[in-house]
């Protein structure tokens, strides 16, 4: 099978991109013909940090070109390309270029900058060549070998789990150019779960991906591991041959020539395989790549077309009928939702004026108990000034903390009435302020000064007058009895005393009466403050009741003319649309039928023989 049959492939595919508007398909497929009709075998080599990746690279070419040891880390990835002599070079693009896309016409200019050999590991940490602020970098070396020379090249990616890390370092090192992955892992332990999801990731787009087990010089049940991560493999259902090999004896025996401590080192089946790679890549691996970038490829064209289909079969379902029960259904929970925010209404208003003048009376009462508190001791005449403004003070924040409770109601009120319309949207609630006025202290009753009695001077000489008289006439008709005179020291004295105790009586009955008097006048001005504070409230409860009602009377109509007018447009359309959606759904079974035509010719190109021994058993 030629190379012309899969580059046909190739071109079919280029083309349906371009029918179906996907440039950044058709770009990847571009590059994938090139990278495939290049005879460079790109090999990746990835893994998790201090798995050997490194030294393994360094074995493979036998020469100590990637930095390896206790501290040293390898943050650019390393290219190894073949090279008539000895050379490192650091290769960084240019910063990018905020809203330049990533296909923009135009080269790209990199900056190459010569590292001395003895350099090489300060470059791969990117201390010596990489400037600051650039662009993506990597190391470039060249090595007079006869395995790169025959078109093989090597990338060392920095240790990351992550599959996107080695493409994120540079363009050379994505995972999209390379033609073979080799993922490093020691025979310390077992894969993990994170090293199998990295494959299960990369054999979706790469067909030649093997698993390399380094340090088997280390362990000596490594042949255990193996088997486990065989298993391992199988299990996950990862297409990936499993080679076991040794860094430190396959450079030990390239130092002593020693062809049996070489084959121990498993590096000459690791080596075969890239050397059957390379000369299967024109023919068989392009092959097999075709063949996974046509899946990918029909995969993210079909899926649109598909979601796209079932969107219209569903609306070919719906069709004219459901749209007029549709209609008729909204229609229907319009009124219902009508019905609802006039009870809703209904219901706010009511509890709002019942809460509303619960809570003035409760303060009125307040005041109250305060005022028979302060007047079972006070006297009205010494105290009446201070207690009037303390009583005006205190009616006055009684009515605005009553105002601003019931401002708060009412917009709670509207609020539930809103939730009503929640389906039809969020902005339902009328345009309206209400506040606490001003001058509400202005509006109140004034309080008159009641009339008291006064305990005045002639009053307290005529009750001490007659208290004493009788306290005179008595001692004195006592005294007479022995002998003495009605009119002595003693009668005097018990009558000043009864005088004084009458006075004082006389005083204290005064002061209750007055108090009693302040009491039933203050509890008729709360009583008048009462009446007109509720009277206010009723009649703002029932502007704002009006004012409601009318808005939303007003919305329910306009929402009503909306679904009329809706279920008008639905129903004049409806003919119109099936047939523009039958037109689209002949045009997108057109275009699956072509896709599935060019997959099933994709997949020809592996059909004609079976899988070559090139790629390795599978584990």
């Amino acid at each position: 099978m030629t190379a012309g049959i899969w580059l046909d492939v190739l071109d079919e595919m280029a083309r349906t991109c371009r029918e179906h508007g996907r440039a950044d398909l058709l770009q990847a497929v571009r590059q994938k013909r090139a990278q495939l009709l290049d005879p460079t075998l790109r090999v990746l080599v990835i893994g998790e940090p201090n798995q050997g990746k490194s030294q393994l690279v360094n074995a493979i070419v036998n020469a100590p070109v990637c930095p390896v040891g206790d501290g040293r880390t390898t943050v650019l990835p390393t290219v190894l390309r073949h090279a008539e002599t000895a050379s490192a070079t650091v290769v960084q693009a240019p910063p990018s270029v905020p809203g330049r896309p990533a296909d923009a016409a135009g080269p790209v200019t990199v900056e190459r900058t010569p590292v001395p050999l003895d350099q090489i590991a300060a470059g791969v940490s990117g201390a010596v060549g990489r400037r600051s602020g650039g662009g993506p970098a990597y190391v470039e070396v060249g090595l007079p070998r006869a395995l790169l020379g025959a078109g093989l090249m090597l990338v060392d990616t920095p240790g990351s789990d992550d599959v996107a890390a080695p493409g994120g370092a540079g363009p050379i090192a994505a995972l999209s150019h390379a033609d073979a992955v080799l993922l490093v892992s020691d025979s310390t332990r077992e894969l993990s779960v994170a090293e199998l999801n990295v494959l299960l990731h990369v054999t979706r787009a790469h067909p030649n991906v093997a698993v390399v087990q380094t340090k088997i010089d280390l362990v000596a049940d490594w042949r255990a591991v193996a088997e486990r991560n065989r298993r391992h493999l199988a299990e996950a259902g990862v297409p990936a041959t499993l080679i076991p090999v040794s860094a430190a004896l396959r450079l030990r025996a390239a130092a002593t020539d020693d062809h049996a401590l070489n084959a121990e080192s498993g590096f000459p089946a690791l080596i075969t395989r890239l050397q059957q790679n390379l000369a299967g890549k024109p023919d068989v691996l392009a092959r097999t790549a075709v063949v996974l970038t046509a899946r990918t490829v029909v995969e993210q064209l079909a899926a649109p077309l598909r979601a796209e289909l079932e969107g219209q079969r569903a609306e070919e379902q719906s069709g004219p009928i459901s749209r007029l029960h549709a209609a008729q259904r909204e229609v229907d929970e319009l009124r219902r939702c009508s019905t609802r925010w006039q009870n809703t209404l209904a219901d706010e208003m009511a509890d709002l004026l019942s809460d509303v003048e619960h809570d003035l009376r409760d303060r009125t009462r307040q005041i109250l108990r305060m005022v028979d508190e302060a007047f079972e001791t006070a006297d009205p005449l010494v105290t009446w000034d201070t207690f009037q403004e303390w009583l005006q003070r205190s009616l006055i924040e009684a009515a605005e903390a009553n105002r601003e409770w019931l401002v708060q109601r009412c917009d709670w009120a509207a609020r539930r009435v809103a939730d009503t319309f929640a389906r039809y949207g969020d902005d339902m609630l009328p345009s309206w302020s209400m506040t606490v006025p001003e001058d509400l202290g202005d509006r109140l009753p004034e309080m008159e000064r009641p009339s008291i009695d006064r305990f005045t001077a002639s009053q307290k000489v005529f009750t001490g007058m007659k208290g004493s008289y009788g306290g005179l006439l008595m001692f004195g008709l006592a005294l007479t009895l022995a002998g003495m005179p009605m009119i002595n020291p003693v009668s005097i004295g018990a009558g000043a005393l009864f005088g004084g105790k009458s006075i004082r009586d006389e005083g204290r009955q005064l002061l209750r009466r007055r108090q009693a008097t302040v009491k039933t006048a203050i509890q008729r001005h709360v009583d008048d403050f009462f009446v007109r504070v509720t009277k206010d409230c009723r009649d703002s409860t029932r502007q704002v009741q009006r004012m409601l009602r009318d808005h939303f009377t007003a919305l329910t109509e306009e929402l009503q003319e909306a679904i009329i007018q809706s279920f008008r447009t639905a129903k004049q359309a409806a003919d119109t649309e099936a047939a523009v959606r039958d037109q689209r759904q002949r045009e997108i079974r057109l275009r699956m039928a072509r896709l599935a035509e060019l997959y099933e010719r994709a997949q020809q190109l592996t059909v004609a023989r079976p899988a070559p021994a090139s790629l390795g058993p599978r584990a």
